[in-house]
């Protein structure tokens, strides 16, 4: 798995929020208890238990619940006001519950030390708890929104401003003031403003110096990559794109393209783009294999390429000159009605199923059950130029079947020594000793009853048998970001029992599936029977379709697809990575340095 994945991993941080009644909700029950709890722990009172418990809740709900629901209610227009990400409701208001449970605990933990002292801290710890407020609010809104500090601080303040304005107003309308204790509202507005300049100081600086490595490389701002990311996980929004066709720079690769005609005409495509469909959802190439297919009237398979996560398109409108060149290919190509019998070679743990069409060569590399994830451009391109020299075929198809999930370790790169054992196993590579008719079924199934979440796209199950001399193979693909270790091997069982002679599994790599699944969601890790059922009834579908085809392949050229790019992918991940390990270091101590200011001035002022 590239280190792009692992920086799309954060997303695997991101939860589903509860609904606005959930949080509005939560806020007046825990806001009364938070007050009642608050009430009968202030020593002076002489009322009853149940008198404190009522007046105390009243007066918490007011203070806490009321304020927070308020500010739920109109942080959200004042954000999506501004030209940013939207917010909805419901974020809002947990944003607001959220920041009542930090000032509550405050303001409980103010008033639990004042019930064992002659002084009362309750006001200050409810001060300093909405100085803390304040700074998160400010962190979360401006980093998730896309809009300017400065009008990020009103939306940031409203929950504070709030809730200390609701307790001026209880003070000046009530006689009882032993449960608060005596303040000056001029002193009180010193303690905010003072506490609150030195917060937003620490956070403007704090994102200032983070985000300058960013910007000076890239012309990006880390906050506005944060939000357009979170906005796409959210909200589905594809805004990301724009940032990313900046960024992006042109590169050449190629496409392997296979076609079979039956007696209607075309029937089926098969296409191994060496493109790699990602980053993340509908981003970029992300369900390149959906889109792509879903352009050709045809059954198509678009299966995996050596590419990496360099070979990201920086937007889905690159998919257009992908199917520009499949279109112009086909008018071209030059059908056959000769294929050899699918075969199988191995060096060490590599794995090559090979296929003849006329004088084309169909490659199925996998490293399966050893983990294994993309392999890069130069390696397979070094394997397909090995191929033609070993073999003599005019058209080599490269296809990296992704069928063994490893992690963050498994791609094969120049060096490796996966690299020398599939070149290897290309070398003991045979030509057929003749070649037979050919026979094509194929079947689609969507796979409605598995969801993404468990590891299965748009496109389902793809299967297409091939027979030769009575020989039936299987290209099964399956529409997944890599497979579970073992997976593949309980699928071929059951195909050769349905009465295939020989098969491979595919995935096709979308990275649909991993919109909220940390970078990574192999197929098999859930619904695995369920699954496996689909793959078998649509391989007998298949195999009742067969029918006699004529078959030809070209690889083609595509010609500058804007990507990532090796240099900005690796200069991405460079930046974010060092502003990672700057941020462990340098966040802590100016957020300790400047939250114990404003400690110790609203605290030494009380004292």
């Amino acid at each position: 798995m590239a280190s792009s994945d692992r920086i799309m991993g954060l997303s695997k941080y991101i939860v589903t929020l509860p609904g606005s009644t959930f949080s509005v909700a939560s806020m007046v029950f825990l806001s009364f208890v938070l007050g009642a709890i608050v009430s009968a722990l202030e020593p002076s009172t002489n009322y009853s238990l149940l008198y404190s418990i009522i007046y105390g809740g009243a007066a918490g709900f007011l203070i806490f619940g009321l304020t927070s629901i308020m500010s739920g209610a109109v942080t959200q227009p004042m954000i999506n006001t501004l030209e940013g990400r939207h917010m909805k409701m419901k974020q809002s208001m947990f944003l607001s519950l959220l920041s009542m449970l930090i000032v509550g605990f405050v303001y409980f933990i103010g008033s639990l030390i004042s019930s064992f002292t002659i002084y009362s801290y309750t006001i200050d710890a409810l001060v300093y708890g909405c100085v803390i407020i304040f700074a998160i609010r400010i962190l979360v809104l401006w980093g998730t929104s896309n809009i300017n500090f400065f009008k990020s601080l009103p939306a940031a303040a409203a929950q504070p401003a709030l809730i200390l304005s609701m307790v001026i107003v209880i003070v000046s309308l009530t006689s009882i003031t032993t449960n608060i204790g005596y303040f000056s509202i001029l002193a009180l507005l010193i303690k905010i403003v003072i506490a609150s300049l030195i917060l937003v100081v620490a956070i403007y600086s704090f994102v200032v110096i983070i985000e300058s490595p960013m910007k000076r490389n890239l012309g990006v701002g880390g906050l506005e990559l944060l939000s357009l990311f979170l906005a796409h996980v959210t909200e589905g929004s594809n805004s990301l794109e724009g940032l990313f066709e900046d960024m992006g720079e042109p590169i050449d690769t190629i496409i392997g393209i296979m076609a079979f005609k039956g007696k209607n005409g075309l029937k089926a495509l098969f296409l191994s783009p060496s493109v790699h469909p990602g980053p993340i959802g509908n981003i970029g190439g992300g369900n390149m294999p959906t889109q792509l297919a879903n352009k050709f009237e045809p059954f198509t398979m678009v299966s995996h390429g050596p590419s990496t996560h360099d070979f990201n398109p920086v937007s889905s409108k690159e998919i257009s000159k992908i199917e520009k060149v499949v279109r112009d290919t086909l008018e071209s190509l030059e059908y056959s009605n000769k294929a050899g019998k699918f075969s199988r070679v191995q060096s060490g743990n590599a794995k090559i199923g090979a296929q003849y069409f006329d004088n084309n060569l169909v490659l199925l590399a996998t490293m399966a059950p050893e983990g294994f994830d993309d392999m890069d451009f130069g390696v397979g391109l070094a394997l397909i130029n090995l191929a033609k020299a070993k073999t003599g075929a005019k058209n080599v198809i490269l296809v990296e079947c992704h069928n063994a999930f490893k992690g963050d370790g498994g791609r094969i790169l120049p060096g490796n020594k996966e690299v020398f054992e599939l070149m290897d196993a290309v070398e003991k590579l045979q030509s057929p000793e003749k070649q037979n008719n050919i026979k094509v079924g194929c079947a689609y199934d969507p796979m409605d009853d598995v969801s993404k979440d468990e590891g299965v796209g748009e496109s389902g199950v793809k299967v297409m048998v091939l027979e030769v001399d009575n020989q039936k193979t299987g290209y099964i693909l399956l529409d997944s970001n890599n497979m579970i270790i073992g997976f593949r091997e309980r699928i071929l069982k059951h195909l050769k029992d349905i009465g295939l002679d020989e098969a491979e599994i595919l995935t096709s790599d979308t990275h649909f599936v991993n919109a909220l699944s940390g970078g990574h969601n192999p197929v098999g890790t859930k619904k695995q029977d369920l699954i496996l059922e689909h793959i078998i009834k649509s391989t007998e579908d298949a195999m009742k379709d067969l029918e006699d085809v004529t078959v030809a392949c070209d690889v083609s050229r595509i010609k500058d697809l804007k990507t990532l790019g090796p240099t900005h992918a690796t200069e991405l991940v460079t930046t974010i990575s060092s502003i990672v390990a700057v941020s462990k270091i340098f966040a802590p101590l100016i957020f300790i340095i400047a939250f114990l200011s404003a400690f110790i001035w609203i605290f030494y002022w009380a004292l």
